[in-house]
């Protein structure tokens, strides 16, 4: 590992469960060497309530996390990314801002547990929390200090066609 802090963020369509996941469990499992962010194209405005449910229920911190706009991370100041996850395939679909600096992007698709309703909803949050997981542990492997920008590329593709992975991942195969 280099002495860098690499900065990722985590897109979805409403930054409220998926992408919520990803930034709390990167902030926790990368030790300090990452700092993940996450937002979205069209924002639900709140965190849904089962997402800080199931990160509190497996001890991952929830303090700060808030639901957010991508334009907050194009305006000056805004941290430059490293990597940029989409979580959702609308995200992946959508037309996404110019980032500054030369992100790596990758598109690690998961089923929208927020979708679910009724008694089966809090074990699809837990599904969807355990891909995340799995997928930020594959990540964290890598050898990001030496490893070029085409191998990265690539190995991220292959991690976001894990276990778990939404449609849309599934047939990039």
């Amino acid at each position: 590992m280099t002495n860098k802090t690499f900065n990722v963020l985590f897109l979805c369509t409403g930054n409220s469960a998926r992408s919520i996941l990803g930034e709390a469990l990167l902030n926790k499992m990368g030790e300090g060497n990452f700092r993940a962010y996450s937002a979205g194209s069209q924002p639900k405005g709140e965190v849904h309530p089962m997402t800080l449910e199931v990160l509190s229920s497996f001890d991952y911190p929830t303090e700060g996390l808030h639901s957010k706009n991508w334009a907050e991370f194009t305006r000056p100041g805004a941290p430059e990314f490293d990597f940029i996850f989409t979580v959702c395939d609308n995200a992946a679909g959508e037309s996404c801002p110019v980032w500054p600096g030369r992100p790596i992007t990758a598109h690690w698709g998961v089923e929208d547990p927020a979708a679910v309703e009724g008694e089966g909803q809090r074990q699809a949050f837990i599904d969807a929390l355990r891909y995340l997981r799995k997928r930020i542990e594959l990540f964290l492997m890598l050898p990001l200090a030496s490893i070029d920008e085409m191998a990265m590329r690539g190995k991220l593709a292959e991690i976001g066609r894990t276990e778990g992975a939404s449609q849309k991942a599934e047939g990039d195969r």
